[in-house]
């Protein structure tokens, strides 16, 4: 049982990965330009944070696959919010970084979180240690919402050419 075990931890890191490609450049020239709040993380904690979720995230799938049989009519719940909250994770960096749609990315974000939190009431049954996996992304979300939200504030959004 090692390949689903892999696979499905790996398989968040895998946005994550393209991701980091988008930010790289931008948080050098365009992030740097932004006016930001004094309580943000250093750039340098978000790749280290990023991969410790990544990693719980996809462990909990995982757990939560094992634990309902695979693919089952019972997963389809559980691991389609996951999958949807997986693929809203991995959509706002292109929309922030890639687009600079700060409003846009925020409003993603707002869906990203309660997708989360419907992701952990749906494993909630199924497995517990999943859900307290995937609390600290949670928390994350939460802290990046206000961020984003700070950035949009104070930031007037202009046309990208």
């Amino acid at each position: 049982m090692w390949i689903p075990l892999l696979s499905f931890t790996a398989l968040p890191h895998v946005g994550g990965i393209y991701g980091g490609f988008i930010t790289r450049k931008e948080v050098k020239t365009w992030y740097a330009s932004l006016n930001k709040p004094s309580w943000r993380p250093p750039n340098a904690a978000f790749p280290v944070v990023w991969t410790s979720l990544y990693t719980g995230m996809g462990y909990g799938s995982y757990l939560v696959w094992k634990e309902l049989g695979g693919f089952t009519e019972d997963a389809l719940v559980p691991l389609g919010l996951y999958g949807l909250q997986l693929a809203l994770n991995w959509a706002w960096t292109p929309i922030f970084f890639g687009a600079h749609k700060i409003k846009l990315a925020l409003i993603e974000l707002v869906m990203l979180t309660g997708t989360v939190a419907g992701t952990m009431v749906s494993w909630y049954p199924v497995s517990r240690t999943a859900t307290l996996l995937m609390a600290p992304y949670l928390a994350w979300l939460c802290l990046a919402t206000s961020l984003n939200y700070c950035i949009w504030r104070d930031n007037p959004e202009t046309k990208k050419d």
